[in-house]
């Protein structure tokens, strides 16, 4: 009885001991970013909310729908995290309504952050090309790198 107690006690110990940080959880904003795509008026210029938006996503095996939101006023939309230059967004108003292709080109930078996040990539020298043009008229650019997900990075013009 008297071993027994003694390894109930090592074994009570090195559970204890044994429980490790949260370094293993990526949290607050250390993994790749996303995209911001906000929205303008094509007539005013003016920044607009959309009523509805649905959004879909090449990462190289298809399209991969990323659903529909209503009343939003910008989207974040990941991008490819291969070793491709660019990334083919589909965007309509719409369910069977028009679909503009917005193909995004930049280049991409490495940076380990911790055996839970892994590696995180950064987008840098960002630039847009608007492939099919209806319903979105016009892109203009933001800021050409993403770095985080408080910067809007492109507006589109409807």
């Amino acid at each position: 009885m008297k071993y027994f107690k003694f390894l109930i006690a090592i074994c009570f110990l090195g559970v204890l001991f044994s429980c490790g940080g949260d370094d293993d959880i990526c949290e607050s904003g250390e993994g790749t970013p996303r995209m911001k795509v906000a929205f303008r008026s094509l007539d005013s210029g003016k920044e607009k909310a959309l009523d509805t938006l649905y959004v879909a996503v090449d990462y190289g095996a298809g399209k991969v729908d990323l659903g529909k939101l209503a009343k939003i006023d910008s989207r974040l939309i990941p991008l490819r995290v291969d070793n491709s230059p660019y990334t083919d967004v589909y965007f309509k108003l719409t369910y069977n309504g028009a679909e503009s292709k917005v193909r995004i080109n930049y280049t991409t930078k490495s940076t380990y952050v911790s055996p839970g996040c892994g590696i995180k990539k950064s987008y840098e020298n960002l630039s847009s090309e608007l492939v099919t043009p209806n319903p979105v008229q016009k892109l203009e650019a933001g800021q050409n790198q993403i770095e985080n997900e408080d910067k809007t990075n492109l507006y589109l013009s409807f």
